[in-house]
């Protein structure tokens, strides 16, 4: 059942008050006004600016205005007054139904028993949901959803028709540019699609499928307003990360997951990876690079600002965060190192009165039952401080554990690093390099490489083998201070997870046929 068939079968069903959640109050009107043609009934909006009008009067029109219905006790009267089948849609009407309201609360529902007989309605707008204990038996909450991508698509036909005529404007948009810039949107109402689109246009003069970074910006928009979630402005790629080849594959099969064609083929959205391994090895580089592979916005979800200090705040954080993702989907959501985050979750009832149980649980609550495009991509670096109901099949696709380095993943990495860094790798020994570097991650490769460019500067040279070779003696690597952990994670790892590097073995006892030649 769409959107407006839901409101239409509520109409006929002669619920009195529906409260519909939702910022695009203009396209909530329009379809209300279609679903009262339909019906043969007339449609009346209410402001506080305005009163009680007909639907569609212009701002600027004074012949309509009935100033004594501004006040919302002089507005509901003459709801009750109207005979004529009718639909009335109050706007913002939110602050006078708090508890300070009692007078306008106590004849809504009063209202509400009156409507039950009659062919009128009450639709009420808003952006936030205020409904007082003595009308939640009365009134109906509807959520209004975000545009669809085949409204996005008329919105983008019907703003390419409109600059036709200006010369200026190039229209360089095939269908795969298309389908980017139209998926990149997706999230976005309609007023911020029509405005992201013509900023595009009037900042290029062109409009083509390599502007998604644009749409970006506009989402990250809508995240700063929030303030819960940080919008991460990346520009790394998997160019940038070296070894990873599983993983690497894993991830190019999916970056068309969340297109609709993979929904029209029966896929469902991915849900997301739960990267675990050494530190400084890529994880955190992989989360940014899924980012620019998969053309999509990144965001960070820091657990340390869901904790608030009133009771119930942190679980309210974490629904507001989800919420913002998931408006802005499809979107990556990286949180990382989880383990730090929910660390003591099972014994929080005795350290914090259980909040951090609470935040977890409608944390998981979450990843198991969520709809929306929204890929987690989860780092972590301490596997027994991971709960284990984190680990369970259906909250993530897959579990991948990212090693150290191999020797030919060396290789990779410092031919990565020395040519960001503005120089040539086949002017280094990168044999002799790889050779001291055992157990090295790519984190201590980079800072090798970084260390020896400043004691190059400094002796006025340039770059060469001997200044990293120089840096990598004066480095211990973690795996030497950490080779306990490092060893319990790979026990732990073996069987449970995926390596990134490595591909898995064929099961026990499947033996490669043998071949005998006649």
């Amino acid at each position: 059942m769409t959107f407006a068939q839901e409101i239409e079968t509520l109409i006929r069903a002669r619920y009195p008050i529906l409260y519909v959640l939702s910022s695009e109050e203009m396209r909530v009107q329009n379809l209300v006004v279609q679903v009262a043609q339909k019906r043969q009934k007339k449609v009346f909006e209410w402001s506080y600016t305005t009163g009680i009008v007909p639907a569609g009067t212009s701002i600027q029109s004074q012949k309509h205005r009935n100033a004594p219905s501004k006040d919302p006790l002089v507005a509901l009267d003459l709801v009750i007054d109207q005979v004529e089948p009718a639909i009335y849609v109050f706007k913002d009407f939110h602050p006078f139904l708090t508890k300070n309201n009692f007078a306008v609360v106590r004849k809504l529902k009063e209202i509400a028993l009156h409507l039950k007989n009659s062919l009128k309605t009450v639709i009420l707008i808003g952006a936030t949901l205020e409904i007082p204990t003595e009308l939640e038996k009365e009134v109906t909450v509807l959520n209004h959803p975000l545009p669809t991508r085949d409204e996005l698509g008329e919105l983008l036909d019907k703003i390419i028709e409109d600059v036709r005529g200006f010369k200026q404007v190039r229209i360089e948009l095939d269908e795969p540019g298309r389908e980017r810039l139209l998926q990149a949107a997706l999230g976005l109402t309609l007023g911020e699609a029509e405005n992201v689109f013509a900023k595009i246009i009037v900042k290029d003069e062109r409009l083509s499928g390599d502007d998604v970074n644009e749409v970006f910006a506009e989402k990250q928009q809508i995240i700063r307003k929030n303030g819960l979630l940080e919008y991460y402005a990346t520009d790394e790629t998997f160019a940038h990360v070296g070894g990873l080849a599983v993983l690497k594959d894993w991830l190019q099969r999916r970056a068309r997951a969340l297109t609709a064609q993979a929904r029209q083929f029966g896929l469902p959205p991915p849900k997301g990876i739960l990267l675990l391994g050494v530190q400084g090895c890529g994880k955190s580089l992989c989360a940014k690079a899924v980012s620019s592979l998969w053309q999509l916005p990144l965001l960070r979800f820091d657990m340390g600002r869901m904790f608030g200090s009133l009771v119930g705040s942190s679980e309210e954080n974490v629904r507001k965060a989800i919420a913002v993702a998931e408006s802005v989907a499809p979107a990556i959501l990286w949180v990382d190192e989880i383990d730090k985050a929910f660390a003591g979750s099972q014994g929080s009832g005795a350290t914090d009165g259980g909040t951090t149980a609470r935040v977890f649980g409608t944390f998981l609550t979450w990843l198991s039952e969520k709809t929306a495009p929204v890929f987690v991509v989860a780092t972590a670096n301490d596997i027994s401080q991971l709960p284990p109901e984190l680990l369970r099949k259906g909250r993530l696709d897959e579990i991948f554990y990212v090693d150290l380095p191999s020797t030919e993943e060396r290789v990779e990495i410092f031919r990565i690093h020395i040519a960001k860094r503005g120089r040539d790798p086949a002017n280094f020994d990168l044999p002799a390099l790889v050779e001291r570097s055992p157990n090295f991650s790519g984190a201590e490769i980079e800072e090798a490489v970084i260390s020896g460019l400043y004691d190059a500067f400094y002796t006025g040279n340039d770059l060469a083998t001997e200044h990293v070779l120089e840096a990598l003696r004066q480095t211990v690597p973690l795996a030497k201070t950490m080779d306990e952990q490092i060893s319990r994670l790979r026990a732990w790892a073996e069987g449970r997870a995926r390596n990134a590097s490595v591909p898995r073995e064929p099961p026990p006892g499947e033996t490669p046929v043998r071949r005998m030649e006649l």
